[in-house]
C-alpha cells in the first residue's frame, strides 16, 4: 500500500535524525541510499543499481553511485566536498547512458547537502537534510505522481476577447447599446464558432462579408440583418429569390435569432474589425471564451458590483473534479469491461443535473458538460468494444445541455452561458462524430441549458429546478465584502440569515452557502462553491458556519485550502480563494487539498473530518472571546487619536519644532503603528496625558495643533467624536501604561512565515494600528514568535486581501498555550526568544521588514527561528509536528480541552524577561 504524504514526512523526520552524523562516501553511501529510497517505501533493489558503468566523453570507464534509468541518476560525495563537481561529473556521465537510460533527475548529495536537478525543465532545488521533511513531495516522481496541474486555455482566447471588445466598444461609441447590442454580440460570437465548427460551411461567414457587403461597411449591418433572419427561418419556409450565398446558411432555431434587433451601423474599421475576429480559428477555442469576452467588455464597477467573475479553467478542475468527476471515472474504471454495466452506467451520467446559481457566462457548466460528454465518450469506445455494436450515433449519445442549470443576475450573459452550452455541444459531438465515422450536428437546436435571469438570492431555487431531480450545485458566487456590499445585498443577507447575532459581518457569498443549505436538506445532493477564503477565517467562520453545522447538519466532504484565484480575464485581480464542497450527509471519503505555496499546486490529504477552518479536525468554532483562554497576559488595542492628523508628525517636522520650542520636547514620545514599526518608519506624537496646562498654553505648536484637532472633532457627524472636541489634547482612546508591552501589527504581509513582533519600551505609543500586550515576558513573546503560534494565526486570523490581520477577540485570546510548561521548557524558550531578538538587533541597518522578507531573512535570523520553534514545540509536545496539518490537529483538541472546562488554570508563574 502506497504511504501518505504524511507517513513519508514522518520518515523523512527520522531519517534525518538518524543520518545527520554521516559523513564518508566510501563507508555510506550505499546505506544511505537503501534509507532514503525506503522513506518513500520504494526498495532501491528494486529499482537502482549501484556502481553503474558507464563510457564517459574521454572513452574511459565511469561508475555512477546509482541508477534507476530513467528517473534519477545519484551521484554521492563526502561531506563538504564540492558539489559543483560533483554535478557535472553526473552530467557527464548521461552521455554514455542510452536514451531510454537517461534520467528526468539528477541527485547529488554530500550527506548533508542536497541538489536535485530537472533535466527536462532545467531547474535546481538545494536544501539541506535537515529539511528533507518540506522537501519531500519533490520527490514525488519517485512514486509515480504527478503534481496537480490543470491545463489553461489557449492564449488565442485573449486575442479573440480583445478583438470582440473592440468591436463592443465601436458598436457602443455610435450609440448602439443596451439589451440589443448584448444580443447582436451574441449572434456574432456563435456564428464566428459556427464557421469553425462544422456547424457553417468552413469560413462561410467571412466569405459572406467579403463578398457580399461593400469595403467602407455601409451595407454590413443590413446584411447581417438578412443573416440573422435566414439562420431563424426553416429552408422550406425561406424566399424562393433568397440570394444564394444567404441560403446555403442553416436553419439554427433555439431562439437565439428569434427577436427582431434594431439595425445597426458599420464603417470601413469596424468591417475590418468584424473580419479580423474571422480570421482566428475559432475552433480552438474554448466556448469558456464568453465569460472572458464578457469582462473585457463591461464596466469594471458593474462587474464588481454584480459578481460576474470569470473563473479559469484549472480552477473549475480544482472544484468538478473532487465533487464528482473523480468519483464517476473511478466507477467506469471499474465497469468498464462488464458489457451488461455499461448502459446503466451511461443512463446513469446521462440523468445528473447540475445547478450554478451564479453562473456569470456558464462557465462551470460549459466546462462541466464537456468533461462529461468526454467520460460519455468513454462509456461509448467501451460499450463498442464490448460487442454491442453502433447503428446510429444519434441513439447512443444520451447526455444533452438540458440537464444544465443556471441563475444569473443581468440577461447578458445569461444569453452568452446558453450559446455557450450549444457550442461546446456541438464540439463534443464532432469529437463522437470523428470516432465512430458519422457525422451528427444537433441542428435545428431543440433542447437548451435553463439558465434563469434572475437574483439567486431572491428567486427560489426550486422552481429552476426541483431538488428531487437535482445531482449538484456548483459555481463561483460573487466576491463582495462586507463593508462595500450595498445596503440592499446586506439587507439580503441578514433575510437569509433571519438576522442572526452577528450576520452583519458576512460577506455576500454566505448568503449562497445558507440557501444551498437549506435547499439541499434530506437529499443527497451535493454543493461546492469558490470562495473567498474570509468564510473560513476570523469571525465570519463560526456565524456561517454555526448555521450550517448545527442548524442545517452540513459536513464538509472536501476543500481546498486558500490558494490564489486567477484566470485569463482582463483587469484579473490577485483573490485568494478555497473551494469548499458539502453535502447533508456525512461520508467516508473527505479529501483535503493543501497548497504549500498559495501560488502554487496542491497536494492531496485523506481526512478524517474538515472542520470550517479546513483543517482535518473535529468540528470545533472560534467564537470571539474577551479575555484569553489561558493564563496569560491581557491584550489590548493600540492608542487611537481620532485627530485629523494634528497630533502626529514625521521626523522633518518633529525636528523643526523642536529647534523653536525645545521646551516641548517631554511631549513628544515616539509613536508607531504596523507600517512603522516593520519599516522602521520614524513617526511622532504629541502625548499630552497629565501634561501641564501652562505648558499647553504657552506652546505656539501645540496650541494651534490642538484648535486643529478640535475643529476636525466638531466637524464629524459621528455624535461621539464630536464630544471629544471638549478634550482635544488626549487620544480618543487610550490604553498606555507607561510599562513595557509586546507590540503585535495588526497587519502583515502572508509571505512573512512569521509576524513580525516585539518588545516597545513604555516611551513609546503604539497607535490603534498595532495590538499591544503590557507586563508581556520573554517567554510570552517567545510563544507568539513561533510557527506554532503562526499554524494558528494563519488558519484561524482574518485577511485583508491576502495578508493577516490579527485579532485580539478571535486569535490571541482563543490561543491554546503549552499546557503545563516545566521550568526547563520556559528557560530554554525565553533563552531562544533572546538569541532572536539580539540577532535581529545586530542587523542596525534593516528594519523588520528586511529582515522577515522571504527573499532577504538572514540565515543566521532563519537558524535562531528554527530553535526557537523546536523549543516551542518541545513545550506543547514530545512529539515532532511533520505538518502544520499535525499543528493544528494537536492545538483544536488543547482548544477544546480547555474550554470544555477540564483546563484549571493555576497561579501565574513568574516569567522573567
Amino acid at each position: 500500500m502506497a504511504l501518505s504524504w504524511n507517513e513519508i514526512k514522518d520518515r523523512a523526520l527520522r531519517f534525518s535524525k538518524e543520518w545527520e552524523h554521516t559523513t564518508n562516501e566510501e563507508a555510506d553511501a550505499k546505506p544511505f541510499l537503501d534509507a532514503f529510497f525506503d522513506v518513500f517505501g520504494i526498495s532501491r533493489k528494486k529499482i537502482g543499481t549501484f556502481e553503474h558503468r558507464v563510457k564517459k566523453l574521454s572513452d574511459a570507464d565511469g561508475y555512477i553511485d546509482l541508477l534507476w534509468k530513467g528517473t534519477i541518476l545519484v551521484e554521492m560525495k563526502s561531506r563538504g566536498k564540492n558539489l559543483n563537481k560533483a554535478f557535472q561529473q553526473a552530467i557527464d556521465y548521461t552521455h554514455g547512458l542510452k536514451q531510454n537510460e537517461l534520467p528526468k533527475y539528477v541527485l547529488v548529495c554530500d550527506f548533508h547537502y542536497f541538489r536535485l536537478y530537472d533535466t527536462e525543465e532545467q531547474t535546481t532545488l538545494e536544501f539541506t537534510l535537515n529539511d528533507l521533511v518540506q522537501n519531500v513531495q519533490s520527490f514525488g516522481y519517485l512514486l509515480g505522481y504527478q503534481k496537480k496541474t490543470y491545463k489553461e486555455q489557449d492564449p488565442a482566447n485573449i486575442k479573440a476577447a480583445e478583438l470582440m471588445g473592440k468591436l463592443h466598444d465601436r458598436l457602443e461609441e455610435i450609440g448602439y447599446e443596451g439589451h440589443p447590442l448584448e444580443v447582436y454580440l451574441v449572434r456574432i460570437l456563435f456564428c464566428l464558432f459556427a464557421e469553425d465548427t462544422t456547424i457553417f460551411e468552413k469560413q462561410q461567414l467571412q466569405d459572406f462579408i467579403e463578398n457580399r457587403t461593400a469595403e467602407d461597411g455601409s451595407d454590413l449591418a443590413g446584411k447581417l440583418q438578412e443573416l440573422f433572419q435566414v439562420l431563424n427561418t426553416p429552408k422550406e419556409k425561406r424566399f424562393k429569390n433568397l440570394d444564394e450565398q444567404l441560403n446555403d446558411f442553416p436553419y439554427v432555431n433555439g431562439k437565439l435569432f428569434e427577436e427582431v434587433l434594431p439595425s445597426a451601423s458599420f464603417d470601413t474599421k469596424m468591417r475590418l474589425a468584424l473580419l479580423d475576429c474571422c480570421y482566428i480559428d475559432w475552433s480552438k477555442i474554448s466556448p469558456a471564451i464568453f465569460g472572458s469576452m464578457f469582462q473585457s467588455v463591461m464596466n469594471p464597477k458593474e462587474r464588481r458590483n454584480l459578481g460576474a467573475h470569470y473563473t479559469s479553467e484549472s480552477n473549475i478542475l480544482k472544484l468538478i473534479k473532487p465533487l464528482f468527476l473523480d468519483e464517476l471515472w473511478t466507477e467506469f474504471e471499474s465497469i468498464k469491461g462488464n458489457k451488461n454495466k455499461l448502459p446503466e452506467f451511461h443512463k446513469k451520467i446521462s440523468q445528473l443535473k447540475f445547478l450554478d446559481p451564479a453562473c456569470g457566462c456558464g462557465n462551470f457548466l460549459v466546462i462541466t458538460y464537456r468533461e462529461l460528454r468526454l467520460l460519455e465518450l468513454e462509456v461509448l469506445r467501451a460499450t463498442y468494444k464490448s460487442g454491442q455494436g453502433v447503428l446510429d450515433i444519434r441513439e447512443i449519445m444520451w447526455l444533452d445541455v438540458d440537464m444544465m442549470c443556471g441563475i444569473e443576475y443581468e440577461e447578458f450573459p445569461a444569453r452568452i452561458a446558453e450559446v455557450a452550452m450549444w457550442l461546446m455541444d456541438h464540439q463534443m459531438n464532432m469529437m463522437i462524430s470523428n470516432e465512430f465515422g458519422q457525422y451528427f450536428a444537433r441542428l435545428p437546436l431543440k433542447k437548451s441549458a435553463k439558465i434563469e435571469h434572475g437574483d439567486a438570492l431572491e428567486v427560489d431555487w426550486e422552481e429552476i429546478i426541483s431538488k428531487d431531480k437535482l445531482s449538484y450545485i456548483i459555481g463561483n458566487p460573487p466576491f463582495i465584502g462586507s463593508k462595500i456590499m450595498s445596503q440592499f445585498q446586506r439587507n439580503q443577507i441578514v433575510k437569509e440569515f433571519n438576522n442572526i447575532p452577528g450576520c452583519g459581518v458576512l460577506d455576500y457569498v454566505t448568503g449562497w452557502y445558507l440557501k444551498a443549505a437549506k435547499y439541499i436538506q434530506d437529499t443527497t445532493i451535493k454543493v461546492a462553491f469558490v470562495s473567498t477564503n474570509s468564510i473560513v477565517q476570523g469571525e465570519q467562520t463560526s456565524i456561517l458556519w454555526g448555521q450550517m453545522l448545527i442548524k442545517y447538519g452540513i459536513k464538509i466532504h472536501f476543500a481546498h485550502r486558500t490558494f490564489r484565484w486567477s484566470n485569463e480575464a482582463k483587469g484579473n485581480a490577485a483573490v485568494y480563494c478555497v473551494i469548499v464542497g458539502f453535502a447533508n450527509f456525512e461520508t467516508n471519503d473527505k479529501r483535503l487539498f493543501e497548497y504549500e505555496d498559495i501560488k502554487g499546486e496542491a497536494h492531496e490529504i485523506k481526512a478524517k473530518n474538515i472542520n470550517p477552518y479546513l483543517v482535518d479536525a473535529k468540528d470545533l468554532l472560534i467564537n470571539k472571546s474577551s479575555n484569553p483562554i489561558c493564563n496569560v497576559p491581557k491584550i489590548k488595542f493600540g492608542n487611537q487619536p481620532i485627530d485629523g492628523g494634528f497630533l502626529l508628525f514625521d521626523e522633518g517636522e518633529k525636528n523643526k519644532v523642536m529647534k523653536q520650542e525645545p521646551l516641548i520636547s517631554k511631549y513628544i514620545r515616539k509613536y508607531v503603528g504596523s507600517v512603522e514599526f516593520i519599516n522602521n518608519i520614524p513617526r511622532y506624537c504629541l502625548w499630552l496625558k497629565g501634561a501641564d496646562p501652562s505648558d499647553l498654553r504657552k506652546s505656539i505648536f501645540i496650541s494651534e495643533r490642538l484648535k486643529d484637532v478640535k475643529k476636525f472633532r466638531e466637524s464629524s457627524t459621528r455624535k461621539e467624536t464630536r464630544e471629544l472636541a471638549n478634550n482635544p489634547s488626549q487620544f480618543a482612546f487610550v490604553s498606555h501604561n507607561e510599562s513595557e508591552y509586546i507590540i503585535i501589527p495588526s497587519v502583515s504581509s502572508e509571505r512573512r512565515k512569521y509576524i513580525p513582533m516585539g518588545f516597545m519600551p513604555s516611551s513609546v505609543i503604539a497607535s490603534n494600528l498595532c495590538l499591544i500586550i503590557p507586563d508581556a515576558k520573554m517567554f510570552h513573546f517567545g510563544v507568539l514568535t513561533s510557527e506554532m503560534h503562526m499554524s494558528w494565526v494563519r488558519n484561524l486570523c482574518g485577511r485583508l486581501k491576502s495578508d493577516f490581520r490579527y485579532s485580539n477577540s478571535i486569535v490571541y485570546n482563543n490561543y491554546p498555550w503549552p499546557e503545563n510548561p516545566t521550568e526547563k521548557q520556559i528557560k530554554t524558550i525565553e533563552e531562544k526568544a533572546q538569541n532572536v531578538l539580539e540577532i535581529r538587533a545586530s542587523f542596525s541597518n534593516s528594519s523588520l521588514a528586511d529582515l522577515y522578507s522571504p527573499l532577504t531573512m538572514p540565515h543566521a535570523l532563519v537558524k535562531a527561528h528554527n530553535e526557537l520553534d523546536k523549543a516551542v514545540d518541545a513545550a506543547y509536545s514530545k512529539q515532532t509536528f511533520s505538518s502544520e496539518a499535525k499543528r493544528m490537529e494537536f492545538l483544536f483538541e488543547l482548544y477544546e480541552k480547555y474550554t470544555a472546562g477540564m483546563f484549571v488554570k493555576e497561579k501565574v508563574k513568574k516569567l522573567k524577561k
